[in-house]
């Protein structure tokens, strides 16, 4: 039996493929260097990637420390305990909070407003897992020790507290799924009228 390792790329062929991705889900972007130094959910999660590194390396304070320095400049709070995948984008990013415990998989994207949060106070995992591939909208609110599974899309505004299977639509307080669609698109899903609160 071989364990497969994940892949390791360098500093800036990640840096690269995060801009890329964000070019790739936002229609408004029109180069690069705008990208690069205009855009607040990259610099977070930029950010996220030293202070994660110094959490896991029991630089607790610091790392605390840090992930509040970006929240203040960027207004997203991500904790450094958070554990987050490749092409990870935050669009506009105001008021998206993502908790300790939680764990986003790669090519995820976030609007404004979402919180990737706990509902009990006891240790452990407290926070989400979000799989791979997966779009959560505006104001979302995805709570608890919960999964969703890749290839999902919560609606904005959706609260979701119950895991919820690969290829969902989640919409609703509480959220309820139906099966995603075959040529469901992602981004009409999240900005047609039926899918908001």
């Amino acid at each position: 039996m071989t364990i497969e390792l994940p892949e390791r790329i360098g500093f800036l062929a990640r840096v690269r493929e995060d801009v890329a991705a964000a070019k790739l889900r936002d229609p408004a972007a029109r180069s690069g260097v705008e990208i690069a130094v205009l855009y607040p959910g990259l610099h977070a999660i930029w950010a996220h990637r030293v202070w994660h590194a110094l959490w896991t390396r029991r630089a607790r304070f610091i790392a605390r420390a840090g992930s509040q320095i970006t929240r203040w400049l960027t207004g997203i709070e991500i904790h450094p305990g958070a554990t987050i995948g490749r092409r990870f984008f935050i669009d506009h990013g105001m008021g998206v909070v993502i908790g300790e415990t939680a764990e986003v998989g790669d090519d995820v994207m976030l609007y404004h407003g979402v919180t990737l949060g706990g509902r009990q106070r006891e240790g452990g995992k407290r926070h989400p897992t979000i799989e791979d591939g997966v779009a959560i909208g505006a104001g979302a609110k995805v709570l608890g020790p919960i999964t969703v599974g890749a290839g999902s899309v919560i609606g904005a505004n959706a609260v979701v507290t119950k895991d919820a299977p690969a290829d969902s639509v989640l919409v609703g307080i509480p959220a309820k799924p139906r099966v995603r669609r075959a040529g469901d698109d992602t981004r009409a899903l999240l900005t047609t009228p039926e899918y908001h609160i």
